[in-house]
């Protein structure tokens, strides 16, 4: 199908997924689970370490197949490579982390659908081998965890007053900021922040390629 081409910098791959094209607050995509998980940083950090694992499971095996799939069904193939991998993952936590599972099983499930995974796999796997591949699923995939944590961190701490289950202060300063609408304003004020440190260093902001979707 296409011919491998030279692969970024193995930094340039890692920073572009956490900073440049952050999942969650740059191309503004799977926002629905995000708001709705992280009302805690525990859930933030389970989902977003199980979209790690399979976005950098996911891109890897994508590339190792680019060559004998079929460009006519080539969505199908990577919606049945993710959702192999969701399934291995989902039945993992499932087993040792059942507490918390029970609170965001159903998003793991979803992660199916999340754009960001197929979206790499279309753009970056496609055209690159298994090594670059890797690095740019582990950039792309700990930018959606790390904004999971930072989103979970900000509503834990100003909705609940603890982090982690534990309480930091004795009340719960802003109960609004756990509930949906305390998502939405969250996520906004993280993506307005990395707007204003784009603009102070000099950087042009990127379009927004993705939806609100998965």
């Amino acid at each position: 199908m296409s011919t491998n081409r030279p692969p970024p910098p193995v930094h340039t791959l890692l920073m572009r997924g956490i900073f440049e094209e952050n999942p969650i607050f740059r191309l503004a995509l799977s926002l629905c689970p995000a708001v709705a998980v992280t009302t805690s940083v525990k859930n933030g950090l389970m989902l977003g370490t199980a979209v790690l694992i399979v976005q950098v499971l996911s891109s890897m095996s994508g590339s190792l197949v680019k060559h004998i799939i079929n460009p006519k069904i080539r969505i199908p193939v990577f919606t049945l490579i993710i959702a192999i991998w969701v399934s291995a993952i989902d039945m993992i936590l499932a087993a040792y982390f059942a507490a918390v599972y029970q609170e965001v099983g159903l998003y793991v499930k979803l992660i199916v659908a999340f754009a960001i995974i197929i979206s790499r796999m279309e753009l970056f796997s496609m055209k690159h081998n298994v090594v670059p591949s890797f690095w740019d699923g582990l950039g792309m995939g700990t930018g959606f965890l790390a904004g999971m944590v930072l989103a979970g961190s900000f509503r834990e701490l100003l909705g609940s007053g603890s982090l982690f289950g534990i309480a930091v202060v004795p009340f719960k300063p802003l109960m609004l900021v756990v509930l949906p609408a305390g998502g939405f304003f969250t996520i906004g004020l993280i993506m307005a922040i990395f707007n204003w440190v784009d603009v102070k260093r000099g950087h042009k902001l990127p379009s927004n390629t993705g939806g609100s979707h998965g």
